[in-house]
């Protein structure tokens, strides 16, 4: 079987080159500085103003008040656009971006967190 010499041409030439993949997931890559991953909420920060509920355009935040000064917040990450508009408008910095995107869940209910902080708690309550 001859090979065609367009063929063998490339096939020198991508033999010698480095390998345009990497092997994920044995090897992780380093997220870009500004990569729009998982959010992280910060309890402590928040004030209830609902500016991310407000103008989240999928619809994946809800925050209720419980008490005083006491919020509940609910993340819809399987609705979640990663669009980084809640992170924009909240006025306190109680939102920011991660780099984690390995969010793959069996189970739906697994990729809805939720988060409450309790007046005078140093940290909220996230379970994974």
């Amino acid at each position: 079987m001859k090979i065609p010499g367009k063929m063998a041409h490339e096939v020198l030439r991508h033999s010698v080159m480095k390998p345009a993949t990497c092997n994920y997931p044995a090897e992780k890559q380093k997220m870009p500085e500004h990569f729009r991953g998982r959010i992280r909420y910060k309890a402590e920060k928040c004030i209830g103003c609902k500016f991310c509920v407000r103008d989240c355009p999928a619809r994946a935040i809800e925050i209720f008040k419980v008490a005083d000064k006491v919020f509940e917040a609910k993340f819809y990450l399987d609705r979640c656009i990663y669009c980084g508009q809640c992170v924009d408008s909240c006025p306190k910095d109680a939102l920011e971006l991660t780099p984690d995107f390995e969010l793959a869940q069996i189970d739906k209910e697994k990729l809805r967190v939720v988060c409450r902080r309790e007046e005078g708690e140093d940290k909220p309550e996230e379970p994974s």
